[in-house]
């Protein structure tokens, strides 16, 4: 526990916003705890998804309003904030494993943050996702604009950014904002067992797709990277034993874990 988040870790670890009095809301001491959180997880090899939600009925608000003009220059009261804030986005981005935002209620502001930075986003019916800028006079970080457009294209995230407007579950899975909408009851359930079809790919697949996109989206050559992702499939006997259990109609059991 740190600072309204908390850690369960295991194979499939969880990053928990436990600020439930608070909807959530997400406070710069918040933004700061998340990458020494996040680091021990990254390098644990027992660990292979994340998933992030929150506590009680809703994902996050936002952020926590009070602190947006609180800081120590008034020329720039929000930058310590917003330092914390930005590293805590890059750290959940370069997170090595799968991510997956799980998400019920309001996901807007810093929560959308939280969960754009996610590979994945999984949210019950009756949820809510948007981005308040606009709203409120917040000059938004060219670098968390280029995360959403990335995902959602330009159209959608001028849209979100411009309007401050709110979409439902549904709006927002059909502007692929979200991978899977179900319902409430069943969320944990459709979560669990994506997590657990995740758990037993290969994870030298599965880690080299992660760092080509992150390469291909940023403009920089993958190809040296996958090649030598290559070479260790053959060598560590991963890619044998796919090729083997798929002939033999077993699951695999890929060494390299």
């Amino acid at each position: 526990m740190s600072a309204g988040l908390r850690v369960v870790a295991g194979e499939v670890s969880r990053l928990v916003i436990d600020r439930a009095e608070k909807r959530n809301a997400l406070t710069r001491a918040m933004w700061a705890a998340l990458p020494g959180l996040l680091t021990p997880l990254a390098a644990d090899p027992a660990v292979k998804v994340l998933l992030v939600t929150g506590a009680g009925p809703t994902f996050s608000a936002g952020a926590d309003i009070g602190e947006l003009v609180s800081g120590a220059d008034p020329r720039d009261p929000m930058a310590e904030l917003r330092a914390a804030n930005l590293d805590a986005q890059r750290v959940l981005r370069e997170f090595p494993k799968p991510t997956v935002a799980v998400v019920r209620g309001h996901c807007i502001g810093g929560g959308l943050e939280l969960a754009v930075n996610c590979d994945f986003r999984f949210a019950a019916h009756g949820s809510t996702f948007g981005v308040t800028p606009a709203r409120i006079g917040v000059v938004y970080p060219p670098v968390a604009i280029k995360v959403l457009l990335d995902l959602v294209g330009p159209a959608t995230a001028k849209y979100l950014l411009f309007s401050g407007e709110f979409l439902t579950a549904q709006q927002a899975e059909l502007r692929g904002l979200v991978d899977r909408v179900v319902a409430a009851d069943d969320l944990d359930a459709e979560v669990d067992a994506f997590a657990a079809k995740l758990v037993a790919r290969s994870q030298l697949t599965i880690r080299s797709v992660k760092e080509s996109v992150t390469a291909l989206l940023a403009g920089v050559d993958a190809d040296e990277a996958a090649v030598a992702r290559y070479a260790e499939t053959i060598a560590s006997g991963e890619l044998r034993e796919g090729v083997a259990a798929f002939q033999e109609k077993r699951a695999p059991v890929f060494p390299w874990r």
